[in-house]
């Protein structure tokens, strides 16, 4: 049982199909590996204390042979700002810290549905805005492979705990690289799907944002790429509550022929330079793929050097983030959220106009740089986990490298690429052109095959 808990989730959906292990018996397992390593990393916020009873009864399920579902008895953990019916939801605010959902989330019913077993929540920043998995409600998450630097925000609870065996897989959201970013820095795998793809009803930021609306997307975390494919078309398509959902078919990455692939690769933004280890798994993924036959070329947009007055300016007009917290009840918000409010700006109807002028102007500059290619790899950050608060202070610097993919609203994968002098990960990032997830995922399994992606760490 010590072994089984780090096979993919696709392994051990079929290991319980096959009736060679029991949901009951992965459920104790993950359960007895949360307590073994949770106290060094406080990932998982919430325990499910009806865990062992949903395994007990996935296992009955099967022995009547009832229809299960792709991942039915598999115990998986969720991002502490998606709803849970009877499970304290906090979204990492105060005004949440006892607020129980009577409903589940869009993302989480439809894991239910697939047959999941839910273990707990994971940790996030306080409505989810922050590289620092840390709150006023449980305090700070760490990093599994060094436990004084970050595990990245804001998916960092979810990434820290499967990165350690804790969970099967969990789902993260991403607003400025929150997916992408805890990714690289606990060596896990995770794609942040298109804009459009994947519901946002019951989670904390949901879907009706204004002008920042297009930035959030929901998508999965896991050790292996294989479970994000296997994951992404449970949660994805209309759930008919959130209105910008498309029902665009999703393709298979088994399809995608590595040969037809056009890639640009680069390795400096012009904003921040990444360290050499860095330059030297986004060069080794790109040579992986021209192995498998791609057509692989240098290249960058130069829009994206630009990237910054447009999505730091987003956040700071709409006032979206003191309306969250009057909805949270929350009045005393944590020092981060509150140089956010203090950092904000009222704007007239004229401004936003020309700001949102200025994004439009920023994707077309990007979409006609990826007519030519099909993916765009690149750093997630120019420098892996840093000791805790580093990566807060030096926080647009080091966000250039995933932030303009939430403006485009591209799909964007992260995988483990290489490792730094400190033995810490460090990955890379593969961005698609819009609703080609099925391209990034094809390249992101090549990129694992070849560097081996994720790797237990010593904790």
């Amino acid at each position: 049982m010590t072994d089984i808990i780090f096979d993919s989730a696709a392994s051990l959906a079929e290991a319980i199909r096959e009736k060679r292990v029991s949901s009951a018996e992965l459920t104790q397992a993950f359960l007895d590996r949360i307590g073994q390593v949770n106290p060094a990393l406080n990932a998982v916020v919430m325990l499910d204390e009806t865990a062992m009873e949903q395994a007990r009864a996935a296992d009955d399920a099967l022995a009547k042979s009832e229809e299960v579902g792709p991942l039915h008895g598999v115990p998986i953990t969720l991002k502490d700002s998606h709803d849970t019916a009877g499970v304290v939801t906090t979204g990492g605010t105060l005004g949440r810290a006892n607020f129980v959902p009577a409903a589940d989330s869009t993302v989480t019913a439809r894991l239910r549905g697939a047959g999941v077993v839910l273990l707990g929540k994971t940790n996030t920043p306080e409505l989810t805005m922050g590289m620092e998995t840390e709150n006023l409600v449980y305090g700070r998450t760490n990093n599994p492979y060094d436990t004084d630097r970050t595990c990245g925000g804001s998916s960092g609870g979810g990434a820290a705990i499967v990165a350690a065996g804790g969970s099967a897989f969990d789902i993260g959201t991403d607003t400025g690289g929150s997916i992408r970013f805890p990714g690289h820095c606990c060596g896990v795998a995770g794609i942040k799907p298109t804009s459009g793809r994947v519901p946002r009803t019951g989670h904390i930021i949901p879907y009706g944002m204004g002008v920042r609306d297009s930035l959030t997307q929901v998508g999965p975390i896991a050790r292996y790429v294989e479970d994000l494919a296997l994951i992404l078309p449970i949660i994805s398509g209309p759930d008919w509550r959130d209105p910008a959902i498309v029902p665009m078919p999703l393709g298979d990455p088994d399809c995608v022929d590595a040969s037809s692939l056009r890639v640009a690769f680069y390795t400096d933004n012009g904003v921040k330079t990444p360290t050499p280890e860095t330059i030297d798994a986004v060069t080794a993924a790109a040579s992986a793929l021209a192995a498998a036959g791609a057509r692989v070329v240098e290249d960058r947009p130069a829009a994206l050097t630009d990237y910054e007055l447009s999505w730091k300016s987003l956040p700071h007009y709409d006032g979206s983030v003191q309306r969250l917290l009057d909805a949270a009840g929350t009045t005393e918000p944590h020092p981060w959220t509150l140089s956010v409010l203090e950092s904000s700006e009222s704007a007239t109807a004229a401004e936003l106009e020309e700001l949102m002028e200025q994004v439009d102007a920023f994707r077309s500059d990007i979409l006609a740089f990826m007519e030519d290619y099909d993916i765009l790899l690149s750093p997630i950050m120019p420098v892996p986990a840093q000791p805790h608060d580093v990566i807060r202070i030096n926080r647009l610097e080091y966000g250039s490298y995933t932030r303009p993919h939430n403006l485009t609203g591209w799909p964007t994968a992260v995988v483990r690429g290489g490792t730094s002098p400190e033995g810490l990960p460090i990955a890379v990032q593969i961005a698609a052109q819009p609703w080609r997830e099925d391209a990034a995922l094809a390249a992101a399994q090549l990129i694992e095959s070849a560097s081996g992606g994720w790797r237990p760490p010593s904790i």
